[in-house]
């Protein structure tokens, strides 16, 4: 009963009205045209959902790379807007993986850039997309995973720079109140 109760609140937060804040904090990035490495980066992002399961909104990314010891520091920075669509079970054809998350669809498109001291730098469109996963730790926060591919094209030394990119980071479900509302209808019809 817990479970489910967890799972309709869980559901209620990403329906249309509520608000998403978050960040990826760590990432694992695996170079496409560059070394890869890991990577230390803060990337707020806040997004309403405009509909049920689909949320609009900005990211900010700023971030410094470093492959080894002995290599140069890259250092990353982008602003713009992003998309999140979240799975339905029915859709995701799973049954609601341990009832406690979603599987979802993250795009942005902004502007940014890279620069390494000493080596390659584009300025310019900052773009990505990658599927993701977010396990709800309590009905109003999640846990997130997202494997993603990156890029900035422009201007620099080098037109065209991307990378996969694996990375960790949590988000905070706020409701309002239509929101709260929707997530009581729930709970009583799971009661």
């Amino acid at each position: 009963m817990a479970a489910a109760g967890l799972t309709a609140t869980a559901n209620a937060q990403i329906q249309q009205g509520n608000w998403m804040v978050g960040s990826s904090i760590v990432a694992s990035d695996f170079g496409l045209n560059t070394n890869g490495g890991y990577q230390i980066a803060i990337t707020p992002r806040a997004a309403y959902f405009v509909q049920d399961n689909w949320a609009v909104g900005g990211y900010v990314n700023l971030g410094t790379n470093k492959v080894t010891k002995d290599s140069p520091t890259t250092f990353t920075y982008a602003v713009g807007a992003l998309s999140r669509y979240y799975l339905s079970p029915n859709e995701a054809g799973v049954d609601n993986l341990l009832n406690h998350g979603r599987f979802f669809f993250e795009g942005n498109l902004g502007i940014g850039g890279q620069s390494t001291k000493g080596g390659l730098s584009t300025n310019g469109l900052d773009f990505g997309v990658g599927p993701g996963y977010s396990y709800f730790i309590t009905p109003n926060i999640g846990v997130e995973g997202l494997l993603k591919y990156n890029g900035v094209a422009g201007f620099g030394n080098e037109g065209l720079q991307s990378r996969l990119s694996f990375n960790v980071g949590f988000a905070i479900y706020l409701p309002t109140s239509k929101g709260k509302q929707v997530a009581n209808e729930i709970e009583r019809e799971v009661k």
